[in-house]
């Protein structure tokens, strides 16, 4: 006989989110979110609220986003939260201040991450995301991504915490992982300099000439790379993948617009 499942259980599947039922890893997350109260807050995938109870603890005001109508419709109705059914990635960013926070569906990270990284007035984002994604984005590793490459001199990436698979339902396979990509009050790089960086720093992971060294010297005097990596105490040989944020918003200092 076939297994009858709560509709909130189908809807899981249906919708990719494994909730966040531990109530000290709730209180974790909405604690790494660092809020206070002046701020509004749009959580993502609020499924039963348990997140969003933690949020209005500390904020001004939350916009819970659920795709799911049975589990929105359950929401409680709480002054200073407004709920939307509604898909978080269709949203059009608030004209004013505010941050970000959920556990978010694995499957859309990249899109979130993107959404938020688009947003003119967003201050911070806290995500919920697989621990490898956040362990990757925060250099966690001992390597950095090209993405944390290109906007490390505007946004500040860490990874806030490790959150284990048991506190989640459905069980994942993979650890959680809480990702904090904060706004920089003082950028490390005018505005000025973000197209210019980004097309740097596009150029030294393209991987032509078979390391960064080489490929900067492509494109740049070679005996100023050869320079700038000494300043920099970087062997020629040193792995793109190894060369910390610091160290390239000083290559481009250097290089980037000769």
């Amino acid at each position: 006989m076939a297994t009858i499942r709560p509709a909130h259980a189908r809807a899981r599947r249906v919708y990719g989110q494994n909730l966040l039922t531990d109530p000290a890893a709730v209180r974790r997350l909405a604690t790494a979110a660092g809020l206070t109260r002046t701020d509004l807050v749009l959580e993502i995938g609020a499924g039963r609220g348990s997140l969003t109870a933690e949020l209005l603890r500390h904020a001004r005001r939350v916009v819970a986003y659920e795709v799911d109508p049975d589990l929105a419709a359950a929401l409680p109705d709480r002054p200073r939260l407004t709920v939307r059914v509604a898909d978080f990635l269709a949203a059009e960013p608030p004209g004013e201040p505010f941050a970000v926070a959920g556990n978010i569906p694995y499957a859309l990270t990249s899109a979130v991450v993107d959404w938020c990284l688009r947003a003119p007035r967003l201050t911070a984002a806290t995500l919920l995301t697989q621990l490898e994604y956040a362990r990757k984005r925060t250099g966690d590793y001992g390597r950095w991504s090209r993405l944390t490459i290109e906007t490390w001199p505007w946004y500040d990436w860490r990874l806030a915490g490790r959150i284990p698979r048991a506190a989640f339902r459905p069980v994942p396979r993979v650890d959680g992982g809480i990702l904090r990509l904060a706004r920089r009050p003082v950028p490390l790089a005018p505005a000025s300099a973000h197209v210019p960086y980004r097309r740097f720093v596009s150029w030294g992971f393209s991987g032509i000439g078979g390391s960064l060294h080489a490929t900067l010297a492509r494109r740049h005097d070679p005996r100023r790379v050869a320079g700038a990596f000494r300043a920099l105490r970087l062997a020629p040989d040193t792995p793109v993948g190894l060369v910390w944020p610091e160290q390239w918003l000083t290559l481009f200092r250097l290089l980037g617009r000769a």
